[in-house]
Formats: structure tokens, sequence, C-alpha cells
């Protein structure tokens, strides 16, 4: 009895001791918390009375802000009123400025692609391109913030940009005429008389409607003679979650669409299609290149995982994460970027960092003279990395060589790229057209097999 009563009294003392050296660590980390806080303060008044210039505080705290958050990851952002409004323009489908999508990159801006017909576009700005400065005024020290403000301005107002160009030998100026900037987010087309090509530049809030709206036209001017769609990712930066689920929907009759998770429980959502083909299975084919990011992606891996459809050409950009806007103040005209989730495939894979591998790998000409690989989500600075095991689209530790051959074979010809054309072909284009071509001479069953 005197053993049982003893053990009874440590048990009972340990309960409380454990509680007690929670509460005790949970002071001492407020404490540092709160340290920490009175340092940046002490440090933000030193600036104010003793930089050698005047600062303006609203700046100062702004760049404070703007400095946290890019700690975290690349995507991570702090949006001011005037960049706030800006952005809610551009996701509507009309904003003003050059029509580029940037991002920041070793202290100068990167443009991640050019947007169609655009003045950026039409004056020869390339995915890949760095921006070191602008009207003669150097980027670097500047935040992303300060350099989309100085892009901005007047329409018809011109604005002179300094490139840093992979495979060329000296920076070069290239000027540019603001425009109002109208976002035709989605065109297509007929190739080859049976083949509708379907190109998504963006996704904002007109995407969806776009993508079905082509898909309706397609097949009223096609008939029974459409073969397939070529739908062309290429150069998408991405845009709205919400769009990109749209879109994916459209091609599929069941099953999920995309998932995401995060530290909290509101950031846990899966989406899934609802019934309805618009194609009624009629075979895709889904361009990517290095350059196809985000909600692109979530299409491409989409249709993939669900062997809806082949997607052809290069290695997407790899950007695996959510970006929630939070809005700030009593207006809400000003709001925070802030990464809260990463998104997952119908397989369960995560893209970040790795990407969405082609079913068929046909590289595009490089240009003459231009050397190394274009740079990637795992290049960027600070990027978050992905820890998951390296899974296949269907989950599991298969060897995608198999599939990957047949697919070759069913397209008839084999990917020759080492050298660029005197006139420069889309030759991931070609290949597509040519792929769907052949499919279309199959009968069903083996069409099915191809997207196994």
């Amino acid at each position: 009895m005197r053993k049982l009563i003893t053990g009874t009294t440590m048990a009972l003392m340990m309960a409380l001791t454990f509680p007690a050296a929670a509460q005790a660590d949970t002071r001492k980390n407020q404490d540092e918390f709160y340290e920490q806080l009175d340092l940046l303060m002490r440090i933000f008044e030193r600036v104010r009375s003793e930089y050698v210039d005047e600062v303006d505080d609203k700046e100062v705290i702004e760049a404070a802000i703007q400095g946290m958050l890019k700690s975290l990851d690349p995507h991570s952002t702090y949006l001011n009123p005037d960049i706030y409004q800006q952005v809610r323009v551009q996701m509507e489908g009309e904003y003003g400025g050059l029509g580029i999508e940037v991002q920041m990159d070793k202290g100068f801006v990167k443009v991640v692609s050019p947007i169609d017909d655009t003045p950026a576009d039409k004056a020869g700005i390339l995915g890949g391109d760095y921006i070191t400065h602008i009207d003669g005024e150097a980027i670097n020290g500047k935040t992303l913030t300060e350099a989309v403000k100085k892009m901005r301005g007047p329409v018809g107002a011109p604005i002179v940009v300094t490139v840093v160009r992979e495979g060329e030998a000296m920076p070069f100026d290239i000027e540019i005429i603001r425009e109002k900037i109208m976002v035709q987010s989605v065109r297509h087309r007929v190739e080859d008389e049976t083949i509708g090509y379907i190109r998504v530049t963006t996704f904002n809030m007109q995407t969806g409607e776009g993508v079905e709206k082509a898909v309706r036209e397609l097949r009223a001017k096609l008939g029974d003679q459409l073969d397939g769609v070529i739908i062309d990712l290429r150069n998408n930066p991405g845009g709205l979650l919400d769009e990109a689920i749209r879109v994916s929907d459209a091609f599929l009759d069941r099953g999920e669409i995309v998932s995401t998770r995060g530290r909290r429980r509101q950031n846990n959502n899966r989406w899934y299609a609802t019934s309805g083909d618009m194609l009624d299975g009629i075979p895709i084919v889904v361009l990517t290149n290095a350059y196809s990011a985000s909600a692109s992606e979530i299409v491409a891996g989409a249709l993939q995982d669900h062997r809806r459809a082949i997607v052809l050409g290069d290695k997407t950009f790899g950007k695996g994460t959510v970006q929630s806007e939070i809005r700030l103040g009593r207006t809400g005209d000003r709001a925070i970027r802030l990464t809260t989730a990463r998104y997952y495939t119908p397989s369960g894979r995560s893209i970040q960092e790795r990407g969405v591998e082609p079913d068929i790998e046909v590289l595009f000409p490089r240009p003459l003279g231009q050397r190394g690989n274009p740079r990637r989500e795992a290049d960027l600075q600070g990027h978050i990395e992905n820890t998951q095991d390296n899974l296949d689209r269907a989950g599991e530790y298969d060897d995608m060589e198999e599939t990957s051959a047949q697919l070759e074979e069913t397209a008839g010809e084999t990917v020759v790229d080492t050298e660029t054309p005197t006139e420069q072909v889309d030759v991931q284009l070609r290949y597509a057209i040519k792929l769907l071509k052949d499919m279309s001479g199959l009968p069903k069953s083996q069409v099915a097999e191809v997207r196994q």
C-alpha cells in the first residue's frame, strides 16, 4: 500500500510539474518576442534620428514589412494601396502598364513572361530577362513594389528599361510606350483543319468562361471533324486558383482536381470535378514549358493525373504554393499576399520546386548563343523546399519509360531540336498536332491505352 501511495504521489507531482514547465516556456517565448519587437522599435528610432538624411517614416516601415515577408519565400509580399488596386484590376482582366509578369530575383526584376500582344511583348521583352534600370535609375536595392510602381504610369507615356539577357554580352535599353492593358486571357483557332488550339495566357476572372466559350465555338465550327484539342499553357505565369479549377473541370467528368494543405484547418481543402466533359473524351494535348507556373501547373497536373491529357513540352516552373490575399487596414485598401498552403495534384504529388514532368519532352530550340537552363522555382533564393518523396503521377514508384516510349511510338516521330532552324518553327505545336492526328486514326480503346 505504501508503494502505491508513493507512486501515486509522484505521478501527481509530475503532472503538476509539466504544466508549470510548459507555462514557463511560454512566458520565456513571449518575453523574447517582446524583446525583439522592442529591438525593432529602437532601431527604427535610431534610423529616424541619426540617419544621414531625413527618412520617410512610411517608406521605412513598408520596407521593413516587405523585408519580413520576403525573408519567408519569394512569393509573399506586401501590397500598399497603389499596388493593391493595380493587382485587383489585373485580376479582373484590365490594368494599365507594360503587360509584363515579374518577380524579384537577385535584387533585380526578373521577367516571368510578357503577356501576348502587350507593349512589352511587342517591344521584344522575353521570359527570363532581367530588368536592371528603369529610365536610367537602378532597381537594385528597391522592393518589387517600388519597381512595379515605377513601371506603371500614364497611358501613352514612354519608359526605357535596361535589360540583361542570357546570351547577350552587354545590357541594352528598350523603349516601351505604356498602354491600357486589356488582358484577353484566352484565344483559340483551328490548326491543320481538324485540330482545335486554345491558348491561355493568364488565369484572371475571365479565363474559365473564355475557355468554355472557345470549346463551344471549336465544336460548333468543326463538329465531328474535331480530332483533338491543344491547350497551350506555355509562358503562362498563373493567377487565380478558382479559374484553374474551372478550366480543369471543363475537361473532367469526375474525381479530384486539386487539394491544398496548410497549417490552419481553413487552408486544407479539396476540389472535385462536376459531371460533364465538354469535349466528350476527344483527345487533349497540354503544352508546357519552364515558364508555365502556378495555376498552369494545377491544370496540367490534374489532366495528367486523370489520364485525360498528354502533357508535352518542357518541365514546368515548379510553383506549388498558394498565396492568400489578406486585407489590412480599416478601409481594406492594402493587403499582404502570404503563402498559406501547398497544393497537390489528384495523385497527391506536390510539384513545389519540382514542376510537372511532361509525358513527352519536346524542348523548344534555344536562341542562337543562349547557354544554360531556364531558371525555375528551385533556383529562387529562399524558395520553400519540397520534402515529399519523388512520386510519379500515379502515386507509386513506377518507371514511366515504357509509357513515354509508347507515346512517342504513337506519335510516329522522334524529337530533334539540337539546332535552331533558319526560320523559328514551333516544334512543340507541330509535334502536338502530329500526335493528335495519329491518335485520331486509332480506335477509341487504343486512344485510352495511349493515355494510360
